[in-house]
């Protein structure tokens, strides 16, 4: 009995080390946290393979519709292990929770990352949509833009995405053909009222969240302002 017991124990301390090995606590507090060290080192390794490669970029193909601040992933395959030695910790690639991207292609590429916790919300509720079969609309907020009656598809509070710029919580709007975003509105508002900055309506108002930030606003319609200088949906 006293053999079983110290075999029982030699063999569970064999697994804690080898689980402190593959999961060491330092990956696993890493892949969460936006480290800008980490952001600095891509667009360090992306610019020069620009420069290496005629003006080509390390991307990966998109449809040419796909929304622009998800339209340019970062492929680090073609980056590891010339440009830098390991993907980013914090990467999907390497078991963490963001998307590296790039935005200003044509003109200054930069990067940035988005939580893909976001998408998993929203395939969440495209699930539950589709096991009812139809979108429960519920108000128009814009033409073509509504909430959700998060009740009749299962809901006992209404799911949120948490903001990169405010950690406030964001809802979420969807339109008339079905699909899904974050609404950054009051994000928007904080912006154009803490920076005093004023826009042309009709001009799209998203960069003003990425200048000073390393987060793109990932799965957003456009935004424009109102003759207030307040966020609106930017209705084409």
């Amino acid at each position: 009995m006293k053999k079983i017991v110290l075999l029982f124990f030699i063999i569970s301390s064999c697994f804690t080390v080898l689980s402190g090995c593959l999961y060491p606590q330092e990956k696993l507090s890493q892949n969460q946290v936006p480290y800008e060290n980490q952001i600095e080192e891509v667009q360090k390794a992306v610019s020069k393979f620009q420069k290496d490669n005629g003006g080509i970029l390390p991307i990966k193909t998109k449809e040419q519709d796909t929304p622009i601040y998800e339209k340019y992933p970062i492929e680090f395959k073609k980056l590891v292990p010339q440009y830098m030695s390991d993907f980013p910790g914090n990467s999907f690639e390497n078991g963490g929770i963001f998307q590296y991207v790039l935005i200003d292609v044509e003109t200054n590429p930069t990067v940035k990352i988005f939580d893909l916790r976001i998408a998993e919300k929203i395939r969440e509720i495209h699930m539950r949509i589709d096991a009812q079969g139809y979108p429960p609309f519920k108000d128009e907020v814009s033409k073509n833009v509504y909430t959700l009656n998060y009740k009749k598809i299962g809901y006992k509070e209404e799911p949120f995405a948490i903001s990169p710029y405010t950690t406030h919580n964001l809802p979420f709007v969807i339109t008339a053909q079905g699909d899904i975003f974050v609404d950054y509105s009051s994000d928007l508002f904080n912006a154009l009222k803490e920076k005093n900055v004023h826009v042309k309506k009709g001009e799209d108002i998203r960069p003003i969240l990425t200048k000073n930030s390393k987060f793109v606003p990932a799965y957003s319609l456009p935004y424009t302002v109102d003759e207030k200088n307040e966020p609106i949906f930017l209705n084409k």
